[in-house]
């Protein structure tokens, strides 16, 4: 049987932003991103030099939907040959009810890498309830994402699914990817380098002096180096799950979710009735792990969106998509020792079918292509195995695969000092999730050290993306309009607490 491989395998260094998860996945096309559709009598509302039209994000599986405008700008492929290739970039206005708004923009970077921030945005709209009282919010599909020339491989990466994990055939996925979009992409051409310049031609045309930037997961190595090349063009900065410029991606995966499931599940034994009933999750989840390493299981299941029974083999890639993915959002995470106890009790059914809506939604909601020629030009030159992987849930077989499609993937450049911490006075605000899986606290501990007028927030029982969590949005529109993260407030966020891990499917004890 055929599948559309999930970015599990085919880009498995990713950065995933929260809202990837299941519940509100991102996949398809926002409903005018493209071609914004509006009223004949209606006309086109201007922002500096660009016309936008009315138009609705939304995504797929969710009701959430967002009132905006579009508009596009063109920007070259190649800055080096600028009467080349050009490229079309989506961007969205969310504008704000306020006439007397500030005159720069807060700017949403999107995570990924390959995520689209105009289809991302809606899940995370709530985050800016505040900010949207003082300023206008601007979306820009980073180049080679959403509807900013895609660098899509649906077709090129399709595998069995026993050889899902061979580094040969992984490269051929690759190698295919790469040559079926060589038609009309140089690839070496959409790295975070060519997409802050293009954020900086966007501020331009918008006709504004200085904007502000707010980056989840990857999007905080965009806003950094945004930070970095155009500090006059910044006033402020928040980083929400962040990426050290000095991280190579991919390096500390595994040992990043190592951490937080030891975290979360320490949940579980410090709960009298999870301990009765689920005993111990982890040593559930390695006795699964190493069973179906051995033999995969078969498996009846409900598709959860169609509702068609299918039986297919249970594998370890499955379990550990699961595991991974829910650690992610530790709301998810309280039904994992649960959800371990009836596999491991033979009942596998609803691990099989959460498996697969989260591997085939990530599928839709990443452009692989992009996502390698950013890898592969910052990354993959840089990423060193950590022999400790061996014997963890991820294991190393992720850097082997990174490392052999970018083998074969066109690399760009990158600036000599990329991977060089940002020094900067700034005004900058740092959001970290407690048991975050992939950008644990100690990243924006080490990021805010070299940030004079930064400050670091962790929220407590947290997870990756927390811009949306509790007090945050009353704490982002007070920052974005003072620029001084130092004089706020955030005893609001003490109130935080870990999510209890369930007893049942009801969920947890009275």
């Amino acid at each position: 049987m055929k599948r559309s491989a999930p970015p599990f395998h085919l880009a498995p260094a990713a950065l995933l932003l929260a809202a990837s998860l299941p519940f509100g996945v991102l996949a398809g096309e926002p409903e005018t991103a493209a071609s914004p559709s509006r009223p004949s009598d209606e006309p086109l509302r201007t922002y500096g030099q660009l016309g936008f039209a009315p138009c609705t994000l939304s995504t797929e599986l969710s009701t959430l939907n967002v009132d905006a405008y579009c508009s596009r700008l063109e920007v070259p492929e190649n800055r080096d040959a600028p009467d080349g290739r050009k490229l079309s970039l989506a961007i969205a206005w969310i504008a704000s009810d306020n006439t007397q708004a500030a005159a720069d923009p807060v700017f949403f970077i999107a995570g990924g890498p390959g995520q689209s921030a105009l289809e991302s945005y809606p899940q995370i709209h709530s985050a800016f309830r505040d900010v949207l009282k003082h300023h206008q919010v601007v979306l820009v599909d980073q180049r080679g994402t959403g509807q900013s020339h895609p660098l899509v491989c649906k077709e090129s990466g399709e595998l069995d699914n026993d050889q899902g994990d061979d580094p040969a055939l992984w490269r051929a996925v690759a190698e295919r990817c790469a040559s079926d979009l060589a038609a009309d992409a140089d690839l070496r051409y959409y790295t975070t380098t060519d997409a802050i310049a293009d954020l900086d031609a966007v501020r331009a045309a918008l006709g504004v002096t200085q904007i502000n930037l707010l980056g989840v997961s990857y999007g905080t190595r965009v806003a950094q180096q945004y930070m970095q090349r155009y500090p006059q063009q910044t006033r402020s900065v928040v980083l929400d799950s962040v990426v050290p410029n000095t991280l190579i991606l991919g390096a500390e995966h595994a040992r990043n979710l190592e951490q937080s499931l030891d975290q979360q599940f320490a949940l579980c034994g410090e709960d009298s009735v999870c301990r009765e009933r689920f005993g111990n999750p982890r040593e559930r989840l390695n006795t699964l792990i190493s069973e179906l390493k051995a033999a995969p299981r078969e498996v009846t299941y409900r598709d959860p969106l169609t509702a068609e029974q299918h039986t297919e083999s249970l594998t370890a890639g499955h379990v550990a998509l699961l595991a991974r993915m829910y650690a992610y959002m530790p709301s998810l995470g309280g039904s994992l020792p649960l959800t371990l106890s009836e596999a491991a009790n033979g009942h596998a059914e609803s691990l099989m079918a959460q498996a697969k809506i989260i591997g085939e939604s990530l599928s839709d909601s990443i452009m692989h292509g992009m996502q390698l020629s950013v890898l592969c030009a910052e990354d993959a030159p840089l990423l060193q195995a950590d022999p400790a992987d061996a014997a963890r849930l991820l294991g190393m077989e992720m850097i082997t695969l990174q490392k052999a499609q970018c083998a074969v993937w066109p690399r760009g450049q990158m600036p000599a000092d990329f991977h060089t911490a940002v020094t900067s006075d700034i005004p900058t605000l740092l959001l970290s999730g407690e048991f975050d899986p992939v950008t644990p606290p100690r990243y924006g501990d080490a990021v805010v050290e070299s940030l004079s007028n930064g400050r670091h927030l962790v929220l407590r029982g947290q997870g990756h993306s927390v811009a949306s969590v509790g007090c945050t949005p009353r704490l982002l529109g007070e920052f974005f309009k003072s620029a001084d993260a130092k004089v706020l407030d955030a005893a609001c966020l003490d109130s935080l607490k870990a999510t209890q891990p369930f007893a049942g499917y009801y969920g947890w004890e009275p």
